[in-house]
């Protein structure tokens, strides 16, 4: 997210929260090359409306497809409430692809170290916050 603005920065975290939020359908649990395939084939379609060309690419897996489909609304809802555009978007969704694929090679074996690491960043990291503001502002109370 280094190099990301901040209405980027919030699509990215949003996305990433949305993942974890998602659940499957089926008995088959959501793995990192579903998430991958997802924003990969959301990336391609808004990178090929950007040209001017309606195609609504799908990825293969049938969790991905329907991840892809609950990542999709929130995309489209972005696109239209900010000024981001859809190749901005799609630059977000290629580095979620990315950040999966880079995670995969760097954890090999593991179907889901991507949506462990994600989950420790953002739920764990939210949680560690938030004791900490709260253990500032005890810290504040003064005790006559």
């Amino acid at each position: 997210m280094r190099d990301f603005n901040e209405e980027q920065s919030r699509l990215f975290i949003g996305l990433s929260r949305s993942v974890l939020e998602h659940r499957p359908m089926d008995l088959q649990p959501l793995i990192d090359d579903d998430v991958a395939d997802a924003a990969a084939a959301l990336a391609a379609t808004l990178e090929t409306s950007s040209r001017g060309v309606l195609y609504e690419h799908r990825p293969a897996a049938a969790p991905a497809v329907r991840l892809a489909g609950a990542l999709r609304p929130l995309v489209m809802e972005a696109c239209r409430s900010s000024s981001r555009s859809e190749r901005e978007a799609a630059v977000v969704l290629r580095r979620i692809e990315q950040s999966v694929r880079e995670t995969q090679a760097e954890h090999p074996g593991a179907p889901r170290a991507y949506l462990d690491r994600l989950k420790r960043v953002l739920i764990e990291g939210r949680a560690a916050d938030e004791q900490a503001a709260a253990d500032r502002e005890r810290s504040r109370l003064i005790l006559s």
